[in-house]
């Protein structure tokens, strides 16, 4: 069973930075794709950002191209959203997800297993 803690959230201002650990204290997260999500309050959760674990591939969502980057430290058994140049509409509970398959990762459907979420928020 696969259970992801995510953290790293917090409150910070507008163009500040924040980075978001993922990880699995019970095994290795090494051949699973892993994605973030987002959801704000009374909206739909949405894509933010994935890796696919067969060929290393980001993926991101154009609202934060540019501005997040995703990683992953195999030996660490941790993936990470570094979150840069960050505005008050980036606010949002943010999660992880992990799922054995390399395609369609901006889609939820796609995982099978997600964290409870850390919550980012971002003043003006």
């Amino acid at each position: 069973q696969v259970q992801l803690v995510e953290s790293g959230g917090g409150m910070v201002q507008a163009g500040g930075s924040l980075r978001l650990s993922c990880e699995d204290s019970g095994r290795t997260l090494t051949r699973y794709s892993m994605g973030w999500f987002r959801q704000a309050p009374g909206k739909e959760r949405e894509f933010v950002s994935a890796i696919s674990w067969s060929t290393g591939t980001p993926y991101y969502a154009d609202s934060v191209k540019g501005r997040f980057t995703i990683s992953r430290d195999n030996a660490k058994n941790t993936v990470y959203l570094q979150m840069n140049s960050l505005k008050p509409e980036d606010t949002a509970l943010y999660y992880c997800a992990a799922d054995q398959g390399s395609y369609y990762l901006d889609k939820i459907y796609q995982y099978e297993y997600w964290g409870q979420g850390t919550q980012v928020t971002v003043s003006s």
